[in-house]
């Protein structure tokens, strides 16, 4: 099975040079150097989970829809209202065509040039009604953004906290195995068990060494999850 994890392992680092943007050949040497799956070395530092998923780029794109449709609303409500115009007069009080050129002969005044344009109401209503069945809408599509981050969230902590459960049983079983298949290999050396019980722990504990290193596989797979779930790229406080 070496060569078929050899080229899944080799994938996944062109994978990874290609979303930094980077040939194949340019492949990071610390991930191809890497022998084990990273752990953390301290708890998450989730600190505000609210906070946390306000960040992500989902909920963020949802608010700012939200916002807008309800711009929205308040434009349209605005067009309900009759629209004033103030205005001023400018003008000549010549007698002459020969006197125009003259200052005195200009005059200026400030109203009461007053207009009113009232607006269509069964339009502007129609155009309010529409408007608001878009902040609904976006109103909608928030609520499922926000449910969506939660039940994201909540599975990925789940996942993670019973995956981390997991292989500590996972270990345990290892241990025992190691210790079995050690005893069993004593037990031949010293002519009492056949070479086929020591084979046989030796497979148990194959099998052992296999499931823990998949779930040290999972265990990192979650964490990653739980990084997306939360938005990732915070910083734990000093």
């Amino acid at each position: 099975t070496l060569p078929t994890l050899r080229a899944a392992r080799n994938e996944a680092l062109f994978r990874l040079s290609t979303l930094i943007g980077r040939t194949p050949a340019e492949a990071s040497q610390a991930a191809a150097s890497c022998v084990r799956p990273p752990q953390l070395s301290q708890p998450i530092p989730v600190g505000d989970g609210a906070a946390l998923l306000a960040r992500r780029p989902d909920v963020r794109q949802a608010e700012a829809e939200l916002a807008g449709a309800a711009a929205r609303v308040n434009v349209a409500t605005a067009n309900l209202f009759p629209r004033i115009s103030l205005g001023g007069s400018y003008g000549s009080t010549a007698l002459k065509s020969g006197d125009l050129g003259e200052d005195q002969n200009y005059r200026f005044s400030f109203g009461p040039l007053i207009s009113w344009s009232f607006p269509n109401v069964f339009a502007a209503r129609a155009q309010i009604k529409a408007a608001g069945a878009r902040s609904d809408a976006a109103l909608a599509t928030f609520d499922q953004t926000v449910l969506t981050a939660l039940q994201e969230t909540e599975t990925a902590l789940s996942n993670y906290a019973n995956e981390l459960d997991r292989r500590a049983a996972l270990t345990e079983a290892r241990d025992q195995a190691a210790r079995a298949a050690d005893l069993s290999r004593l037990r031949f050396n010293a002519g009492a068990d056949s070479f086929l019980l020591v084979l046989d722990a030796q497979r148990t504990q194959a099998a052992a060494d296999a499931a823990l290193a998949q779930s040290d596989a999972l265990v990192t797979t979650y964490q990653i999850a739980l990084f997306r779930a939360l938005a990732g790229g915070w910083q734990a406080d000093s």
